[in-house]
């Protein structure tokens, strides 16, 4: 078993300011392409882990069910989402991405990922198995999500 060793302060700042910088930078990658804020990250919910409930979808979010019904109608509105009962319970709404939200939301992720391939293109063999390698690390200690 590999030894540990916490890492230096001043890597895990970095680290810090390093995720903020990239997040912001895509929520500009997201505007460029017309898609971006509270809607598209709710319908990212709906896409990649299944019909949530209102409450559920709230609680994702970390938001309160009355902004989640907002965010909701919002994009049912769009054509992003619709509301169905839930299967054997028809007083549970599940709110679910339409085929429209999720192509929308897949051709989204795309555009995030070429230009973070974009981005990482100058990387040495080194600094490329680095990454994969930090990548690595944080999918272990976030587990899946």
């Amino acid at each position: 078993m590999p030894r540990r060793s916490p890492p230096d302060p001043r890597v895990v700042q970095r680290f810090h300011h390093a995720a903020i910088r990239l997040l912001r930078w895509l929520r500009k990658v997201d505007e460029a392409h017309g898609f971006s804020g509270p809607r598209a990250s709710a319908l990212s919910v709906l896409v990649f882990r299944g019909p949530q409930s209102l409450g559920e979808l709230a609680a994702a979010e970390g938001v309160k069910p009355p902004t989640m019904s907002r965010l909701v109608k919002a994009m049912v509105k769009e054509g992003l989402a619709a509301a169905a009962t839930a299967p054997r319970d028809d007083r549970r709404i599940r709110i679910v991405a339409t085929a429209r939200g999720r192509k929308r939301m897949l051709r989204a992720r795309e555009h995030r990922l070429d230009a973070i391939a974009k981005l990482m293109a100058d990387a040495t063999a080194d600094e490329a198995a680095a990454l994969a390698k930090a990548v690595e690390l944080l999918e272990r200690s976030l587990g899946s999500g």
